[in-house]
Order: structure tokens, then sequence, then C-alpha cells
């Protein structure tokens, strides 16, 4: 059998979390991106970068759309994925969120519209 640590010590754990935070440059880099790809379809896109202004750590891209009555958007954030990648998530769901690689900004951009076509539109999905 292996040494057992105490278990008031905690293991560190550094896996696509901490590699998100600790690479906030890559996050930014990837969401300008998508800022630019999604620029084309005519959404607005409010860049939530600044670590001290907001209480959450992550990155965010606010998409949104205005309508006749009201505003729809979306909150795009950046996660290391396995693989030594990254990924588009959708920022609400978390890992279930996932949208697309981010080398491919473009079908990011396409899933980004869709959500939002239906958030619109829920009766054309």
């Amino acid at each position: 059998m292996g040494r057992v640590r105490p278990l008031g010590v905690r293991g560190e754990w550094r896996g696509p979390n901490w590699t998100t935070r600790r690479n906030r440059a890559a996050v930014v880099r990837h969401l300008d991106l998508l800022a630019v790809a999604l620029k084309p379809k005519g959404y607005r896109c409010i860049k939530l970068y600044r670590a001290d202004q907001f209480p959450v750590p992550l990155s965010l891209l606010w998409v949104f759309a205005c309508g006749t009555d009201n505003a729809v958007g979306v909150a795009v954030g950046v996660r290391a994925i396995p693989g030594n990648a990254w990924g588009y998530y959708e920022a609400t769901r978390g890992r279930h969120g996932y949208l697309s690689p981010c080398g491919d900004s473009k079908t990011a951009a396409e899933q980004v519209d869709s959500i939002l076509k239906h958030r619109m539109f829920p009766g054309s999905w």
C-alpha cells in the first residue's frame, strides 16, 4: 500500500481550470478572435476582461442582439480542454456548454448565432 496523506491536507490539482486562469492572455486572444468573427453577423460584443472589475476571475465575452422589445445575449468564455487545447464555452452552462475548439472561431460564431436566434425566436428551432 502507498503512503496516505493526513485528512487535513488538500492535494493540489492543476487541471484545466488552473491552466485557464494562468494563461489569461491566451484566453483574451481567443475571445477577441471570436468577437471579430461575430461582427459581420451584426452582433454586439462587450469584452469583460478586467479581473479587478468583476468578482469572477474568468474573462468573458458578452454577445448580444437587440430586438424590437428586448435584448438577448449569451456569455462566452474560453477554457482549457484535454489534449493541451482551448475551447469556447457558453459561460452559464460550464463544461456542458461547449461550443467549438478555439482554432475554429467561425464555427463558434455560427454556434453563438444559433443560440441567439433561438432565444430571439423560440418557436423557430
